[in-house]
């Protein structure tokens, strides 16, 4: 029987384009005659809902329709809000489920207690057919687990890092690559006014795609989480960049999970749902190495979450409005399991990625000249317009 109710979700950190696969979703289904509603914040919505609590209700659901999405792609983040709420590691349980029993184990935090079957039981209540669940790895990671539940549900991908496996593309990827050209270009005119080595840290925990395609477009050095660079040498490359610059000042741009060698890149403060903790800043670290050597001065700039704010680009809001339809799409045609993608440059439906595999890894020896830490310009003809295979 075709899905009556389809469900949407967004998790993790908001990009821009989000919405405009909400919009895409919503008018889909609805020349399908399907009912939407919306999750509100994540895997939260399906953990904490209450049903005895009216306001717990209005909080983490909401019924979308043409006349409350009809704007929406025009703005940035996410209308649905998000979290990092993940519903097999929960350190505490909402009020209302503390009398249940979950599985738990111990961590060196505490107890965790994995809610799956709360998360089910929640799904069946709100009556939804198939589920759509839009975000990165770890959102995804839950996903995968829902569908080997018997759960019908369709996956979109995004994350800025553009690193989820079996696609070449994640929603929100072209325009934080936009958003770090616009600001390194901004920044050009006071780097160079007064002579110095401008540094830019990006977003990039595990792959280098942020930092590797914002060099691309912007001719500077750049560093990957994919390769340890050489302190000294990439200080010698940025000093030869200053002396051949007529205005006397140099550029490099640095994912932040970019380390070099002998140096290792410390984290703070408690991890999240995911177990992942903030990261040291590597920029204000590099900065700091560069000076003590060639007694310059630095200007230091964190682009990260500039990337994810604003409206999403043409590129972002088209391939967001295409993928919310194809997923409508795949629930029309009974396919569930799946996630929208693009593969060697064509919209594609393939599995959701197994969490075990990790992020999608920059291919170094193709895509990175190790020895200029730079990217790679030659030998594109053929690949895809993102210039790498899923």
């Amino acid at each position: 029987m075709a899905a009556k109710r389809i469900g949407v979700l967004t998790g993790g950190g908001d990009v821009p384009g989000l919405n405009s696969a909400i919009k895409g979703i919503v008018e889909a289904g609805i020349i399908e005659g399907y009912e939407i509603l919306g999750i509100c914040r994540g895997w939260e919505g399906l953990t904490h809902i209450n049903f005895d609590d009216p306001d717990s209700v209005a909080r983490y659901t909401m019924t979308l329709d043409r006349h409350n999405t009809r704007t929406i792609d025009r703005t940035g983040g996410t209308i649905l809000h998000t979290s990092r709420t993940n519903p097999i590691k929960m350190k505490s349980l909402p009020d209302h489920l503390n009398n249940m029993d979950f599985p738990k184990k111990e961590s060196a935090k505490g107890v965790l207690y994995d809610v799956t079957k709360q998360v089910l039981k929640n799904i069946e209540a709100l009556q939804i057919d198939c589920l759509i669940s839009i975000g990165g790895d770890d959102t995804l990671s839950f996903s995968s687990i829902l569908k080997d539940k018997g759960v019908p549900i369709v996956a979109i991908p995004k994350t800025m890092d553009n690193d989820v496996r079996n696609t070449e593309y994640c929603l929100g990827f072209a325009t934080a690559i936009t958003r770090a050209v616009d600001a390194i270009q901004r920044q050009r005119s006071t780097v160079a006014s007064h002579e110095r080595i401008g540094i830019f840290r990006v977003f990039g925990r595990d792959a280098g795609y942020t930092s590797l395609y914002t060099a691309m477009v912007t001719a500077i050095r750049c560093a990957i989480p994919e390769y340890k660079f050489d302190l000294d040498k990439m200080i010698d490359l940025i000093m030869e960049d200053k002396r051949h610059n007529s205005s006397r000042y140099s550029l490099v741009v640095l994912s932040e999970g970019a380390t070099w060698d002998g140096y290792s890149l410390g984290e703070y403060g408690e991890p999240d749902a995911y177990g992942h903790r903030k990261k040291r800043h590597v920029g204000e670290d590099f900065g700091a190495e560069v000076r003590a050597r060639t007694k310059e001065e630095t200007v230091i700039s964190d682009l990260t979450y500039e990337l994810r704010s604003g409206a999403a680009d043409f590129i972002d809001k088209m391939i967001a409005a295409t993928f919310g339809n194809m997923a409508v799409e795949c629930i029309r045609d009974k396919k569930t399991g799946l996630m929208t993608a693009i593969q060697n440059g064509c919209y594609a439906l393939v599995e959701i990625p197994d969490p075990k595999m990790g992020p999608r890894h920059i291919d170094v020896f193709r895509m990175f000249d190790t020895e200029r830490y730079r990217p790679s310009y030659s030998n594109k003809t053929g690949l895809p317009l993102f210039l790498t295979r899923a």
